[in-house]
């Protein structure tokens, strides 16, 4: 097992960054999702399995604690829509709007599932068993999503040949 040390944490910080951002769409909400992960990591560093690799188990954590916090804003929203008026839809922000690259756009728009399986396997470069063992999820789910995930980036861009060399610029 490998230890939970600073030097390999330094190591992994920018991977769960990148992983965080394509999750949330938004670099402080990342930030904010990474320091939460490291924070329970430590603090249950001790419920690690032996066999468990360090990446994938941060990633697996940073993953859950995205889970829990959108389902527990969808919650939130659930109250506030009973207590409080209906607002009208504000158009886009600037930050929201300055990424033209179709394929980003594309790549947003994905279910949540997808996009993080897609960012594993395909930028951080998991195999199919470290993604699903992160995930908890069947390799089958794994494969089907990613499946699912590449058709559909495929039909939304249809205009870049090469699709995973224009995702490995993210790196």
């Amino acid at each position: 097992m490998e230890p939970l040390d600073d030097e390999r944490l330094r190591a992994l910080l920018p991977r769960l960054r990148r992983f965080a951002r394509s999750l949330t769409a938004d670099a402080a909400s990342a930030d904010d999702l990474v320091q939460s992960t490291l924070e329970r990591a430590l603090r249950r560093r001790h419920t690690r399995r032996e066999d468990a690799a360090l990446q994938a188990w941060l990633f697996s954590i940073l993953y859950r604690q995205f889970m829990d916090e959108r389902r527990r804003a969808a919650r939130w929203h659930r109250v506030l829509a009973l207590v409080a008026p209906q607002q009208e839809a504000s158009s886009p922000s600037a930050e929201r709007v300055h990424d033209g690259r179709a394929v980003l756009d594309a790549f947003e728009q994905l279910p949540t599932e997808q996009r993080a399986l897609l960012m594993m396997v395909s930028i951080e470069g998991f195999t199919y068993r470290e993604a699903a063992d992160a995930l908890g999820v069947p390799i089958g789910t794994v494969m089907s999503r990613l499946s699912r995930a590449r058709d559909r980036l495929r039909t939304m861009d249809e205009g870049h040949t090469d699709l995973s060399a224009v995702l490995r610029v993210l790196k």
